[in-house]
């Protein structure tokens, strides 16, 4: 049976990865490409590796042990690891399957210098590169170093850094296997990386040439710098010539040495531009045949290319697929909506249906095309304006695009006609009864839809939503609705700007909005004030709630001293707000409603931290503060040249804020009220799908869009494999950092502040709360394991309103993603919380219990000692 143990790696290509390993099924199927030279070899199969683990029956149980244990516990995984690769190393190969490697290296020569080299088969996927995880070894002579070799890349698989990659991408230790490749050594002139895209910018018409001389072991392991080319459309457009002072080559007998390399070769170029444009040609044949980007390994021998390694680069920010080789401009969706977290797809498909422009999906994220708007003079201006007030970054990202000569085209302004995109179309006059008049509409279409669902299943439901997702659109793009909105926040900004210019004083209206009426997020934090003050006064009831794990636990609630009155005001929260949840977007996320245990933590801090009746002083203060500033603001401006003129006009605008700017949290409300109506109702869809066994868990249904799932309904069947591959996807999706602007070349873009006012050492970002604090950083990923102590300062990556009941207990905000008029900055101003978004890697750069001053009014975070 030689052929299940060892094949040529002609005979293998990319549907062999199960028998040969990722590394190995794509260096097969490089050899097939016409003109790409891969030095000749074999692979040793993941049958030869199998049989060696079955001849240890001990390794079963130290695998149990090790998917047991957590990642971060370095030293058991170390300890477990080494005992597993000790093992392995041990296992004498048995004769036959040593006779089988040996007839193969006869054919190459036995005493030919090989590289012996692990592939696994869970690496060089497009999802996980496992790039370094296992080993490989060069410049080996002789069956006997060979077979020794070959047993080494088998128990590489058990590397400390193997294991708890795996481990981090949720990957059995079990389900995977390990092939050899044993390849034919060249020993190269020149060596390195090309990569088809760029790794930094992303961009994939620009491809990066790493190189040096000797092996390539040497830019690998960071021995030396690399020469640094960058190529786009045939043409070197940058490089760097490093001072390359050792190289690594192969020792006559066997293994390899560094070596110092002549001064007078060191600034010389290891590859000249001729070769660098011809090895990226070779590259571009590469992508091509694979159809991703590549990170490729190659080696100059004799004038010519050889490749020993493609695999997919992964780290790339996917491109939305338009289907036409025209340029575009996206902007992140997740930005604007505070949730930067991949989405699956139904919630993805949901999200598209019932908004109000065209998004694009890449990366389980949803962007928008931007590139019309920015083609014209005045969309541009009023673009740009619009993003920048609301988050600088995104401003300066598309400026940075806007910089690239050609790559916006330019197109004339439109006709007179409709107003400055993004602007409400006519004034609106100040008065409550408006906003009333809003919420009401909002509340009878989201009771008629509730009401209508409850008849319609099957195919005729799906009919049902398509025409409910009409109404939800008809509903947010009521012109009176986009007109409250956008009169509450353009009189912020209008405040803010002149009152700067008039007074001097920076972000005046974050005073000027404190406990502003009709804001459905800041009652909703302090509503749960009030349901802690009913818990306070039960002191089982407090105790029972401690040790709550159960999402049942309100049936058991009713069974103790003073627990139906609990339970009720918990049950009165939920049916008010239950439909909210982090990430709320994404219909997909479980509901408060569903998941109640996450309240638990934020209830139990409000009962520890705060005295009865806190709400309602709260809100009194903040009214009060508000109040007093108008005063305040209202007799300076008097005093001024013009002054009465400047305070009528800064007194409407206050009104203005303080009748418009809590609805700006209203529309959200509802939408995310509607989501779970429709929730509900495909849930009910999906049990009967499971009741059928067409499906073995409700749940997945969230991983079809919606128009497969009517599909699914309609037919009562679904593609094999289709819901893993999407479950695979998504989780591969939480490996990437989404931009806040991307463009159709794949380059993603971030930002920058362009600022000189901030002290060396602190933290930029964007100034959204004035104010400044000090105190505890407090980084919290997950709402459900907060635990804050007043005078805390919470530090996350977003906010959105769902956050906001732990807003009550903390003295300021970081976050990491934000704008001016984002839900956490709005919320920030209402409690009157010194508050800086947008703040680049704030939860790595802060650590959990550092002392740190936020600069609400200026936009930075300083770190103390």
């Amino acid at each position: 049976m030689i052929e299940q143990y060892v094949w040529d790696l002609q005979e293998v290509d990319e549907t062999r990865v199960a028998v040969v390993g990722g590394k190995g099924a794509h260096l097969g199927e490089l050899s097939r490409i016409d003109g790409i030279r891969v030095p000749g070899g074999f692979c040793v199969t993941t049958d030869a590796f199998r049989r060696i683990m079955a001849e240890a029956p001990s390794i079963d149980d130290r695998l149990d042990q090790l998917s047991r244990l957590n990642p971060d516990d370095r030293e058991a995984v170390r300890r477990l690891s080494a005992e597993i690769r000790r093992t392995i190393e041990g296992i004498a190969i048995p004769g036959d399957l040593a006779a089988a490697i040996t007839r193969a290296l006869a054919q190459f020569g036995e005493q030919g210098a090989y590289a012996v080299r692990s592939s696994a088969t869970a690496e060089d996927l497009p999802t996980a590169s496992f790039a370094g995880q296992q080993d490989t070894y060069l410049n080996v002579v002789g069956p006997t170093a060979i077979l020794q070799h070959v047993s080494r890349c088998w128990a590489s698989l058990f590397t400390e850094r193997a294991v708890i990659y795996r481990q981090r991408n949720g990957i059995d230790h079990r389900t995977v296997q390990m092939a050899v490749v044993v390849q034919q050594m060249v020993f190269p002139h020149a060596a390195g990386i090309l990569f088809t895209a760029d790794p930094v910018t992303g961009n994939r018409k620009v491809a990066t040439v790493d190189a040096g001389f000797g092996l390539g072991e040497a830019l690998v392991s960071g021995l030396v710098n690399p020469d640094v080319f960058k190529v786009r459309d045939g043409d070197i457009v940058a490089k760097a010539i490093a001072a390359k002072q050792r190289a690594v080559h192969a020792l006559p007998d066997d293994d390899t040495q560094e070596v110092a390399i002549d001064s007078q070769r060191q600034e010389q170029s290891a590859l000249t531009d001729a070769q660098v444009v011809r090895l990226v040609r070779l590259g571009r044949r590469i992508e091509a045949h694979f159809g991703r980007p590549q990170d490729i390994e190659w080696c100059l021998v004799d004038e010519g290319f050889q490749i020993v390694q493609s695999r997919p680069i992964t780290t790339l920010f996917p491109i939305p697929d338009i289907g036409d080789r025209e340029n575009h401009v996206y902007v992140s969706v997740g930005h604007q909506q505070m949730m930067t977290d991949p989405m699956k797809p139904l919630g993805l498909s949901m999200w598209q249906l019932t908004a109000m422009v065209p998004m694009h999906e890449a990366g389980g994220r949803l962007f928008v095309d931007v590139t019309r708007r920015l083609a014209s003079p005045a969309g541009r201006a009023a673009l740009l304006d619009v993003m920048g007030r609301g988050d600088p970054l995104v401003r300066d990202a598309l400026e940075t695009v806007l910089d690239h000569d050609d790559f916006v085209p330019s197109l004339p302004d439109a006709g007179p006609g409709g107003p400055p995109a993004g602007r409400a179309s006519a004034p609106i006059e100040t008065d409550p009864a408006i906003v009333t008049e809003l919420i009401e509409r909002s509340q009878v279409s989201t009771a008629v839809l509730e009401r209508d669902i409850r008849t319609k299943t099957g195919p005729a439901l799906f009919d049902f939503l398509l025409e409910a997702f009409e109404e939800h659109k008809r509903v947010v793009s009521d012109p009176l609705n986009i007109q409250a909105i956008m009169a509450g926040m353009e009189a912020t900004w209008w405040l803010n700007d002149k009152l700067q210019e008039w007074l001097g004083e920076k972000n005046a209206a974050d005073t000027l909005t404190l406990s502003a009426p009709d804001n459905v997020t800041s009652e909703m934090g302090l509503a749960l004030l009030d349901v802690a003050d009913v818990i306070r006064a039960q002191p089982e009831v407090v105790a029972f709630l401690r040790g709550v794990e159960d999402e049942g636990f309100l049936d058991e609630l009713a069974k103790l001293a003073g627990g139906a009155e609990a339970r009720d005001a918990i049950e009165a929260y939920l049916d008010r707000y239950g439909m909210r949840c982090v990430g709320e977007i994404d219909i997909t996320r479980p509901r408060w409603r569903e998941r109640p245990t996450t309240l638990v933590p934020v209830i139990l801090d409000n009962v520890r931290n705060f005295e009865p009746g806190a709400a309602e002083r709260r809100f009194e203060e903040g009214r009060q503060k508000a109040q007093k500033k108008e005063q305040d603001v209202l007799s300076r401006l008097r005093a001024l040249p013009d002054g009465d003129q400047k305070a009528d006009e800064a007194k409407r605008m206050i009104d203005r804020v303080r009748t418009f700017i809590g609805y700006r949290e209203y529309p959200k409300y509802g939408i995310v009220s509607r989501y779970f109506v429709y929730k509900q109702a495909l849930l009910e869809e999906a049990e009967r799908l499971v009741q059928a066994k067409v499906l073995p868990e409700k749940e997945d249904i969230f991983y079809l869009t919606f128009q497969e799932l009517h599909d699914v309904v309609r037919s009562n069947q679904v593609e094999d494999q289709l819901i893993q591959q999407r479950k695979d996807a998504f989780r591969s999706y939480h490996a990437l950092t989404p931009p806040r602007v991307l463009t159709s070349d794949g380059e993603a873009v971030s930002g920058a502040y362009r600022r000189d006012d901030v002290p060396a050492g602190a933290l930029t970002g964007l100034p959204v709360s004035a104010g400044t604090i000090e105190g505890r950083a407090r980084v919290i990923l997950d709402m459900a394991e907060a635990d804050l102590e007043p005078g805390d300062i919470l530090v996350t990556t977003f906010t959105d309103p769902s956050w906001s009941p732990l807003f009550v207990g903390i003295a300021g905000l970081v976050t990491e993603v934000g704008g001016l008029m984002t839900h956490g900055a709005v919320i920030a101003r209402e409690y009157g919380l010194p508050a800086v978004v947008g703040v680049e890697q704030a939860t790595r750069l802060i650590r959990d219990g550092q002392r740190i001053r936020v600069h609400g009014t200026d936009g930075y975070v300083e770190i103390l000692p």
